[in-house]
C-alpha cells in the first residue's frame, strides 16, 4: 500500500512540472528563428567565455553561419564582434571567444548566414 501510494505522489510530483513549466518560453540571451535557436551565453560586467551557438530545428540540411556577438552601453553601440565560421554538424553549430564586459554593458549573439543575412538575440544585459 505504501508503494503504490509513493509511485501516485511521484507520478503527481512529475505530472506538476510538466503543468508548471513554461511552454515556448524563450530563454534569455537567445531569439527564435524560422530555422532554429540562436542563443549567446557568458559572464557579462566582467572578463569571461562568451558562446554564440545556432540550433537548427530537426530536418534541416547544414549550413554554414558566422557567428559573433555585439555589445552595447548607455553612450553606444559597437561594431559586431565575430568569433569565426563553422557549418552545422548534426543540426548545431558554436563559437567561443573571451570578451571583458563591464558592469552596465549589454550582449547580443550575432548570425550571418551564407546570404549574408544577420540573425540577433535579444540584448542580455548586467
Amino acid at each position: 500500500m505504501r508503494r503504490a501510494t509513493a509511485l501516485r505522489a511521484t507520478g503527481l510530483v512529475v505530472g506538476s512540472l510538466f503543468v508548471l513549466a513554461p511552454v515556448g518560453v524563450t530563454p534569455e540571451g537567445c531569439g527564435e528563428l524560422s530555422g532554429g535557436r540562436l542563443c549567446v551565453e557568458g559572464p557579462i560586467g566582467g572578463a569571461g567565455t562568451f558562446t554564440t551557438r545556432y540550433v537548427q530545428r530537426p530536418g534541416r540540411p547544414g549550413v554554414s553561419v558566422r557567428l559573433g556577438y555585439q555589445r552595447k552601453d548607455d553612450r553606444i553601440t559597437a561594431f559586431p564582434g565575430w568569433f569565426g565560421t563553422r557549418t552545422t554538424r548534426q543540426g548545431r553549430a558554436e563559437l567561443t571567444g573571451a570578451l571583458d564586459t563591464e558592469p552596465g554593458e549589454c550582449v547580443r549573439g550575432l548570425m550571418e548566414d551564407d546570404q549574408e543575412r544577420l540573425y540577433v538575440t535579444s540584448w542580455r544585459c548586467s
